[in-house]
């Protein structure tokens, strides 16, 4: 997106007119014969002159009009538009007013050309009124039998779109010629000319020269050629009426009667008059009412961003967002999700709902983000606003805070025994999913295989608050009770957090807040919020390694067999005993991705229900389109980093 659609529109311009090949070249009467014609046009204009010279004098007594130097500070509301890390349009977000504002240099010459002949082609010359130019108007509209000249000027059409009602009563149309004056005296032509290319209403909910020409032609106004700017301007006095998009035949006999326009003027030959007549035109698509094309995410985005910045700056402020995301990978995500929900999950017989995340660790971008199986039909993001158990999804935390403490590696032993705990006026008694017990285990293996025991057991050694800490360094901000079973998950997470904590984990303990989004602009230009990241190292690089180098096994040899993707990479599973929340969150040194399968109702998905039998599946076909054109990268060893 261009800077300049930034711009404010008040931009001072030299008192230059549109060019034009002969400004006294002007018909009015097309057969010299004509002499009623004429006379009557003559009388009209004398006429009209008188009244003009009236509304000069009775201009002082209007004291409560408004006070058109208020446009000095005058704004207009303008489309907020989503884009994609790329710069791909993900959506557009406007109030009543679809609209892109542009400096008038960046208008094609044609364009304003086009509008002048047909709305006012003394604008240059008038100030501000054409007494003259009324009765001119009124002889061809009649002569033509329909309108092909208006009566006000551009500048009373501004004074009206901006100032006043739409009703047609006498007084109305005296406040206007006022107005009018006073902002010819206080306003360069050109000044006037740019706010009301960008204020005029071209139909379909779309204001502003720049954002029809993107709805009718699919391209920038500057861009426009005579044909369309002919066509375009010719749709002003009545754009749902005369639009192509309802009617293109009426369109074309628009386009004409501003080309015939132009021509009797001697702005353009008849060669060119042919020439843009026989033009092939494309039109584009109404713009305004067309839908996201990453839903979860631009409701999100808009989400976070009305919190901060108010629902109106949003709806009208003209603000360029910069996602995160890259919207082929989020197309892939929502793909993969909608095939998975009805290859592996019977259409909802087993489980109604799958969410998914992806991150890259290096920045803690979100490259895509899916709330959802289809946001037609439910529009509730599961991926930032369902908090759910994660089952031994959460265990890594418990891991890395045991290699992190010094007391324990990898290859230590720790015995897989039943073991109780005094919980208030209770006890407690973990258990293992399978309710056996291997004995004296490796860390490795008992984090591979799942086991529940050792993870209680290594809570209670490291202490519960040391977890929690872990947890809210890692991003982790869902309320969490330091509670003895917190090792097996007993905490409500949403997938965006689980996401960003592996992240970390992944890029051996380098953090950064995960965001959507990367940067916001304002109507002018101006950066409002930059989510550059700014990586803190959080997290020992040697247990990050450790524990990256035992979760590489779970996916190897342990429960996550399912989520092998023919490169290192590193995840855990994760099941609730109730069989209501499973998961998967894995991870390569580029990507790190959370998927969670189960029902909005907290329906259990059914016995034998496991995230590596349901949740993993999904994970592994994501990741492998996802990364197909991604080099294959390495983990680095434990041994690279020194020891805590």
């Amino acid at each position: 997106m261009s800077s300049n659609s930034f711009r404010k529109v008040r931009t001072r311009s030299r008192r230059t007119p549109v060019a034009v090949r002969s400004p006294k070249a002007l018909r009015y009467i097309q057969d010299v014969g004509q002499v009623g014609a004429a006379a009557l046009l003559t009388v009209t204009m004398l006429g009209s002159s008188v009244v003009a010279g009236g509304l000069v004098g009775l201009a002082i007594s209007f004291r409560n009009l408004p006070d058109v130097r208020v446009l000095r500070n005058y704004i207009p509301s303008e489309t907020s538009y989503v884009y994609d890390i790329n710069g791909k349009l993900l959506d557009n977000v406007h109030d009543e007013a679809n609209r892109e504002v542009v400096a008038l240099n960046e208008i094609a010459p044609n364009m304003k050309r086009a509008v002048l002949a047909i709305e006012d082609s003394y604008y240059y010359t008038h100030q501000g009124i054409n007494p003259a130019g009324i009765g001119r108007a009124f002889l061809a509209n009649f002569k033509a039998g329909q309108t092909v000249q208006g009566g006000s000027t551009v500048t009373m059409q501004l004074v009206k779109n901006l100032f006043l009602s739409p009703e047609r009563t006498i007084s109305r149309k005296l406040v206007e010629v006022v107005l009018a004056m006073r902002i010819e005296q206080i306003f360069e032509k050109n000044e006037i000319f740019e706010l009301y290319l960008n204020q005029v209403y071209w139909g379909h909910n779309t204001y502003g020269v720049e954002t029809a020409a993107q709805s009718y032609f699919n391209k920038s106004a500057k861009d426009l050629t005579l044909g369309e700017s002919a066509m375009m301007a010719g749709l002003i006095q009545a754009p749902e009426s005369f639009s192509p998009f309802l009617d293109y035949e009426v369109a074309k006999r628009r386009q004409a009667i501003v080309l015939q326009r132009m021509q009797s003027l001697n702005w353009i030959t008849a060669a060119e008059v042919e020439e843009a007549k026989a033009q092939p035109l494309k039109l584009g698509e109404i713009t305004s009412f067309r839908s996201s094309q990453a839903p979860y995410v631009t409701e999100a985005v808009m989400k976070e961003l009305t919190d901060q910045f108010g629902a109106e700056a949003m709806a009208k402020g003209g603000m360029r967002i910069q996602t995160t995301i890259d919207l082929e990978m989020q197309q892939l995500a929502e793909d993969v999700v909608a095939d998975s929900y009805y290859r592996f999950f019977g259409s909802g017989t087993y489980a109604d709902q799958i969410a998914l995340v992806a991150i890259d660790p290096r920045t803690h971008f979100v490259k895509a983000l899916v709330g959802g199986v289809n946001h037609e039909s439910s529009q509730f993001n599961r991926a930032v606003q369902s908090r759910r158990q994660p089952g031994s999804a959460f265990k890594p935390f418990v891991y890395y805070a045991a290699f992190a403490s010094g007391k324990y590696t990898p290859n230590s032993v720790i015995n897989d025994a039943a073991v109780t705990y005094p919980d208030g006026y209770n006890y407690y008694k973990p258990r293992n999913y399978d309710g056996s017990f291997m004995g004296s285990i490796t860390l490795r293996k008992a984090l591979e295989t799942s086991r529940n025991v050792p993870a209680v057991k290594l809570g209670q050694s490291v202490g519960i608050n040391r977890i929690v800490e872990i947890a809210r360094t890692l991003g982790i901000k869902s309320p969490m009770d330091p509670v003895i079973s917190l090792p097996l998950g007993a905490v409500d997470l949403t997938p965006l957090e689980l996401a960003g904590a592996y992240a970390t984990f992944a890029n051996y303990g380098w953090h950064s807040d995960p965001t959507l989004i990367m940067q916001v602009t304002d109507s002018k230009g101006n950066t409002v919020l930059d989510n550059t990241p700014k990586p803190q190292l959080v997290l020992d690089p040697w247990a990050s390694a450790a524990l990256t180098d035992v979760l590489q096994g779970v996916i190897t040899q342990g429960t996550a067999t399912n989520a092998q993707i023919g490169r290192p990479a590193a995840g855990k599973t994760g099941t609730t005993d109730s069989q209501r929340d499973v998961w998967f969150v894995g991870y390569v040194p580029q990507l790190a991705t959370a998927v969670w399968v189960g029902n909005d109702d907290y329906r259990p998905l059914g016995r034998g229900a496991t995230g590596g039998g349901y949740a993993a599946p999904v994970w592994q076909s994501f990741m492998q389109q996802a990364l197909k054109d991604m080099p294959v990268e390495d983990f680095r060893e434990p041994g690279e980093f020194i020891r805590p």
